[in-house]
């Protein structure tokens, strides 16, 4: 009986980790026949877990979604990943889930090994959080988003831009982004029959949603690059372009996307596109990072880095 048991564990185990399986395969990862695996998976069935068959050759096994959630069993290091994330968004910019989160959170350490409790403290204390004061993200909108841009439906929502001023807007969502700090939605405006990037805590959505839509062709690294210019050249009335004398790979380990845009030329250099308050400081800062460049624009960046470095040449000699 226990041996049973502890198989019918590792069937249910198997099912959770991938989409689908053959039950030759279940069978040589279980170590038995085929026919045991199909006894195991009715045995699941008459315990209430929805496990679909598929016939014919290229037939197997799948866990279907059941009328309620069946427990998952984790191997260390996903409980252990769990049990941070958890401790995570309890303090994070997800509004209304703090509480939630530290209840299931209080379910799992429970039952946690003490090896493994012990790895969760550890890394928990030896965490210090930096308090960023960045907006939180109501939890509903962030899950209305998110079914739109899965369900692929229309979303129209009421948004505020920077300066306060209120648009309603009509979308073809297409992904949401996470900064760290910040939720943004990468969407099509219909209106403006372009892709633009709204910051998700500043938008409220209008129910029901659209029709369902055919969406454009956008990989992950352009919803990447999408969102980074957005935060980070377009809101600047003052944009750089660089040509830097270090590898792509180099310069993106100290200017991350929230910085800049880093695109690689060749094995030796780099474009990088930044934005700025102002000349003066878009000088100090590019002079800071530490790679010499070259300035391909603004033309005007020349006129001011002269200046600038006279200065410092006579504070040094000072």
């Amino acid at each position: 009986m226990l041996e049973t048991s502890g198989r019918l564990l590792k069937l249910l185990s198997l099912l959770q980790s991938r989409h689908e399986w053959t039950g030759g395969q279940l069978a040589e990862r279980l170590g038995v026949t085929v026919r045991t695996v199909r006894r195991d998976v009715d045995k699941l069935r008459n315990l209430g877990y929805p496990v679909n068959a598929m016939l014919g050759v290229a037939g197997g096994y799948q866990l279907g979604a059941g009328a309620q959630l069946p427990p998952l069993l984790l191997d260390d290091d996903e409980a252990v990943a769990v049990a941070v994330g958890l401790r995570t968004a309890a303090g994070g910019t997800v509004a209304g889930i703090a509480e939630t989160s530290l209840r299931a959170l209080a379910k799992l350490e429970q039952v946690l090994p003490s090896r493994l409790r012990h790895r969760v403290n550890s890394l928990q204390q030896m965490t210090v959080p930096l308090a960023g004061g960045a907006p939180t993200v109501d939890s509903g909108v962030l899950t209305a988003v998110a079914a739109a841009c899965r369900d692929r439906q229309r979303l129209r929502f009421d948004y505020q831009d920077k300066a306060g001023t209120p648009t309603t807007r009509t979308t073809e969502p297409h992904r949401l982004v996470h900064t760290g700090r910040r939720w943004y939605l990468v969407a099509w405006d219909i209106d403006r029959d372009d892709w633009r990037t709204f910051r998700v805590d500043r938008l409220t959505p209008r129910v029901p949603t659209g029709p369902r839509f055919t969406p454009h062709e956008l990989s992950d690294q352009d919803v990447a690059r999408l969102t980074s210019t957005a935060i980070s050249i377009s809101v600047y009335p003052i944009q750089g372009r660089f040509i830097l004398h270090a590898p792509a790979s180099e310069v993106q380990e100290v200017v991350p996307p929230t910085a800049g845009v880093v695109e690689p030329v060749d094995d030796g250099r780099c474009r990088m596109i930044v934005g700025s308050p102002s000349l003066e400081q878009l000088a100090v800062w590019i002079a800071l990072l530490g790679f010499d460049f070259d300035i391909e624009e603004p033309a005007e960046l020349h006129d001011v880095i002269g200046p600038i470095a006279a200065r410092l040449q006579r504070a040094s000699r000072r």
